[in-house]
């Protein structure tokens, strides 16, 4: 099984593709036994429900690649040799982790991490296919229409202390600190959100990780930004089911934001 699946647009295509990289929930048969079967049952660092928040963008001419299986199998969103990118003190998890966000051993054995081998064969499995396929989809948007936009859609409980010690933002937009697109791009983006009931954050806590500083160069008209958000804003309050009414109001202001993005771009 492809460790991605993608959505096509189903109106006409704007330059905009949407990566969800932590919303997946398998786990290989290969592995499977090696966790810890009851936190796999619901792997707590999970995205969840990302790719249905999202769900209207084919209609609005955005094709989606999503991940399959969970960030506990690898970390897509990581650098392949698991170098930081954060230096305030926060857990930072490797490429494959043996733990969950608040230490808690994830495998059976309760290994300290995982073999550079099984990293290494993981990496080829499910890492390369999905970053590979990310580049062709960059890729093909960018000779259609001279210019694409990644957009990094994640999203993480509301307090995670091990991470940062307050309360989440309700929504927290990466750009690498302004390098990963350009002014025009960004302040689109900021606007429309700020444009919102929502508290929303600039880079603090969450810069962008790994795939939106390596797939941009706005430069060359290749933008990338990430958006991650509260979970409590799009399900209920103990953050394991989805709200349909909060997640509709999400939604709104998701359409509004990259219907904006397009226009600019």
């Amino acid at each position: 099984m492809l460790p991605f699946q993608i959505v096509e647009a189903t109106a006409k295509r704007v330059p905009i593709l949407l990566s969800i990289p932590h919303c997946g929930v398998q786990f290989p048969n290969e592995i499977k036994s090696t966790y810890k079967q009851d936190m796999i049952q619901a792997p707590d660092d999970t995205d969840w429900f990302v790719h249905r928040l999202y769900d209207f963008a084919p209609a609005m001419g955005i094709t989606i690649i999503h991940a399959v299986y969970s960030r506990w199998v690898i970390d897509l969103n990581r650098d392949p040799q698991s170098k930081p990118l954060y230096n305030d003190g926060r857990i930072i998890t490797p490429l494959c982790p043996s733990t969950d966000f608040f230490g808690t051993p994830i495998y059976q054995d309760e290994r300290k991490e995982v073999s550079a081998d099984e990293v290494k064969r993981r990496t080829e499995q499910y890492y390369t296919p999905y970053h590979n396929k990310l580049r062709e989809l960059l890729d093909g948007l960018k000779s259609e229409f001279g210019k694409v936009l990644l957009w990094e859609c994640h999203s993480i409980r509301q307090v995670v202390p091990t991470i940062y010690k307050h309360r989440f933002p309700d929504l927290i937009l990466g750009d690498a600190d302004g390098t990963s697109a350009s002014s025009a791009v960004i302040d689109t983006a900021l606007t429309a959100l700020q444009d919102s009931r929502y508290e929303v954050s600039h880079n603090h806590p969450f810069k962008g990780g790994y795939i939106t500083r390596q797939f941009c160069d706005p430069n060359n008209n290749e933008h990338a930004l990430q958006l991650e958000m509260s979970k409590v804003n799009y399900m209920d309050d103990s953050e394991t089911r989805y709200d349909e009414s909060r997640a509709n109001e999400m939604r709104a202001l998701l359409q509004k934001t990259l219907r904006n993005l397009a226009g600019v771009l």
